[in-house]
């Protein structure tokens, strides 16, 4: 037996109730505003943050231990140079003498460059333990706003969530009673427009989604219910605020 195609009134009906119901949805969206994108946000800056804090940690440790390895080589440099000293007073001839003088020259060029290194690594070791300390204060400062704004979501959540799950449920089943081509239709006006208005009823002359006047004509076949029509500015569909009333009075 072929289906029996359902009255355009009934139609919609069917398509203002799911706008109403994703209105409904859309409030408690409203309600949480950005708070899951600044959440997230924050995940990700502070996943950011540990990664660039263990880099300098790591950093940190290498420059130190850079720091240690020439004030070994220095210390061992001038351990030498004591000792070369010491054995000038046992030479035997002006070759040995000569030896001895050229080592401890070039322990004390040794010695130098050292110095010269320690403090090259210990100015970067500064800028970078500077960094670190910086960045862990701002790993420090996001992770109490995460846990601020994660809580605050939270609670939201908390007060919404059983009836965020029941819109959503009937939302779902609305659009079981809506044919594709409409729902197509519905969900393309929906996304083009920040309050998600698709369907609207006509109101002192105008369109309910962007107020412009609706002419006299299209507001006698609107009322009359036996087409799909749309709003010759915006696209919304409109509807009698006949077709409105019921889910009023339920809403009541």
């Amino acid at each position: 037996m072929a289906q029996v195609e359902k009255p355009i009134v009934e139609k919609l009906r069917d398509l203002y109730n799911l706008q109403q119901v994703d209105s409904k949805i859309d409030q408690i969206e409203i309600l949480k505003g950005e708070l899951p994108m600044e959440v997230s946000d924050l995940e990700d800056e502070i996943e950011g943050l540990v990664t660039r804090i263990n880099r300098l940690d790591a950093t940190v440790k290498e420059l130190s231990n850079e720091v240690a390895s020439y004030e070994a080589k220095k210390k061992e440099s001038e351990m030498l140079i004591e000792r070369y000293e010491g054995q000038m007073d046992n030479v035997k001839n002006n070759r040995e003498y000569e030896a001895l003088m050229k080592e401890t020259e070039m322990q004390r060029l040794s010695i130098q460059l050292a110095d010269k290194k320690v403090g090259i690594a210990k100015r970067e070791l500064e800028g970078k333990v500077e960094t670190l300390n910086a960045t862990k204060e701002r790993k420090e400062g996001k992770a109490a706003e995460l846990v601020t704004k994660q809580e605050e979501l939270k609670g939201i959540i908390t007060k919404t969530e059983k009836e965020e799950k029941k819109l959503r449920k009937a939302s779902t089943s609305a659009r079981k009673d809506i044919e594709e081509r409409l729902l197509k239709a519905y969900d393309r006006t929906r996304s083009s427009y920040r309050n998600g208005l698709s369907v609207v009823t006509v109101e002192r002359n105008s369109c309910g989604g962007c107020f412009n006047a609706v002419p006299p004509q299209l507001q006698l076949e609107v009322s009359q219910s036996k087409k799909i029509l749309a709003c010759e500015h915006c696209g919304r569909i409109l509807v009698d605020t006949s077709i409105a009333e019921p889910e009023t009075a339920k809403a009541k």
